[in-house]
């Protein structure tokens, strides 16, 4: 997090799933899942500042695919529910202000520079929850226990807990069980979208229409290596929503042939429920170099290049 005379600013980076498994459903319809989520110096941005009320604007090369006026972009439900709860607890444990009670939650305005691509897997609007929730709790000068603010995130999406460590995590559950986990042994990803809007409720809904089985848990904090390698995801682990997400966007296809062709790379599988696929590498050099290579050939997908994030 970075702060000038009057913008706070917060990155909200790439969140990318190595594997991911559903391992049943819920009474209340949730699916619970297994996975290991790892964030990438590729991301959004929010920039946020005091105000009297609340004013969220939309910029970057993905704007024109988000509704800046919609009172559900998980932005703004995630300062209102933040708000909400300032306004609630303001002055007893577990939120308190540190600044004058003029101060607390007032509002703000949220610039939102969208550079993930919408409805691709990658957690962009989970990750921009988790910003704002964590940016506005440093603008508004609250002291919010992790706890309660995993607990404040859940209530918005089931990624959206993770998304607030930045840092590789097993996550469980419905999303809201998260552990940091051992940090893979290769180093960087590139990220490939063919252009095409995979909405999460889709792939689900094919999901249960096609009869697929969940796949039985492999109990992964006990039984996970203490270093994430090639082997060990490969033998143990997959996405499940992958041959999913192929039936309804065929080009995710394409996108995972490619990759796996791409000289150097260790893994190549797709993100949450596409239509992002990620091809691993050892280095940062080599992944930028396939990013290169990459958006020489096809000009028509979204290619980046970055480094996992530890902290």
């Amino acid at each position: 997090m970075m702060s000038d005379a009057s913008f706070l600013t917060v990155a909200a980076p790439a969140k990318v799933n190595l594997f991911l498994h559903l391992t049943g459903r819920t009474a209340d319809g949730y699916h619970t899942l297994e996975s290991l989520f790892v964030f990438v110096h590729v991301t959004d941005q929010i920039a946020l500042q005091r105000s009297t009320s609340f004013d969220f604007q939309v910029t970057g090369p993905f704007a024109d695919l988000l509704d800046s006026d919609a009172e559900d972009n998980l932005v703004m439900r995630a300062a209102r529910l933040l708000a909400a709860e300032a306004g609630a607890t303001a002055g007893r444990s577990p939120v308190h202000a540190a600044a004058a009670p003029a101060h607390t939650a007032a509002g703000a305005r949220m610039v939102l520079t969208k550079r993930l691509p919408p409805a691709a897997g990658i957690g962009g609007g989970s990750s921009d929850a988790a910003a704002t929730l964590l940016g506005l709790a440093r603008l508004w000068n609250l002291a919010i226990a992790p706890e309660r603010l995993a607990t404040l995130a859940l209530e918005l999406g089931a990624d959206v807990p993770a998304c607030l460590h930045r840092a590789p995590q097993w996550v469980a559950g419905i999303g809201e069980r998260c552990t940091p986990a051992p940090q893979p042994r290769f180093r960087a990803l590139v990220l490939v979208n063919p252009g095409v809007l995979v909405p999460t409720a889709a792939v689900f809904k094919r999901f249960a229409a096609d009869g697929r089985g969940f796949s039985d848990p492999i109990d992964i904090w006990p039984t996970a290596p203490d270093r994430i390698d090639r082997d060990w995801l490969v033998g143990r682990t997959r996405n499940d929503l992958e041959p999913v997400a192929i039936a309804l966007a065929p080009q995710i296809a394409s996108v995972l042939d490619t990759l796996r062709d791409l000289d150097g790379v260790q893994l190549a599988r797709m993100s949450g429920s596409g239509a992002t696929c990620f091809a691993a590498f050892d280095t940062l050099e080599a992944a930028e170099a396939a990013a290169e290579r990459l958006r020489t050939d096809r000009p028509d997908w979204w290619v980046e290049a970055g480094h996992i994030l530890t902290d």
